[in-house]
C-alpha cells in the first residue's frame, strides 16, 4: 500500500501539469507569465529587492533573475531604484503598471479558482488553504527560503 506522502506526490504533479498546461492560454490573452507574476509578486510583498536578494529568494542563478528584470523594466513593469536603506546595489520597485498587472492577473487568478472552487463550501476552501499553507510553509522550512506573508 502507497504512503499517504505517495498520494501527495501523484496529486502534487497533477497540480503542476495544470498549471503548465493554462501557460499557453495566459500567454495568447497578453496575462503574465507565471515566473513573472511570481517575482512581481514578491516584489509587491516585500518591497525593493536587488538583483541578489531575488537571486537568493528563489534560489536562481544572477544571470537568470538579470534577464527576468531587465524584460520586466522593459515592460514597463519594474523600474530600477537607488537601494532604500543607503546600501550599494541598486533595486527593483513595481511602477504603478506593474501594481496594476500584478492585481490584475491575481483578480484573474483569484476568478479562475472561484469556478474551481464553485461547488465547494466556503468552509472547504479555508481548510485548504490551511493546508496549503502549512505544506508551503514546511518546504520553506526545509529550504531556508521562506516567503513573506
Amino acid at each position: 500500500m502507497d504512503k499517504p506522502s505517495h498520494l501527495v506526490e501523484f496529486e502534487h504533479m497533477v497540480l503542476g501539469r495544470h498549471q503548465v498546461s493554462s501557460a499557453k492560454l495566459r500567454k495568447e490573452q497578453g496575462r503574465l507569465e507565471r515566473s513573472a507574476y511570481v517575482m512581481l509578486s514578491r516584489i509587491r510583498i516585500q518591497g525593493p529587492m536587488s538583483i541578489g536578494e531575488l537571486s537568493e529568494a528563489f534560489q536562481l542563478d544572477a544571470s537568470t533573475v538579470n534577464r527576468q528584470t531587465a524584460h520586466a523594466v522593459r515592460a514597463g513593469l519594474l523600474r530600477r531604484i537607488p537601494d532604500p536603506d543607503g546600501g550599494m546595489a541598486r533595486k527593483f520597485r513595481l511602477t504603478p503598471e506593474g501594481e496594476r498587472e500584478v492585481d490584475g492577473e491575481r483578480d484573474t487568478r483569484v476568478g479562475e479558482l472561484d469556478q474551481v472552487f464553485e461547488d465547494w463550501s466556503a468552509n472547504d476552501v479555508e481548510t485548504f488553504a490551511r493546508y496549503l499553507q502549512r505544506f508551503n510553509t514546511s518546504v520553506e522550512r526545509l529550504s531556508g527560503q521562506p516567503w513573506p506573508r
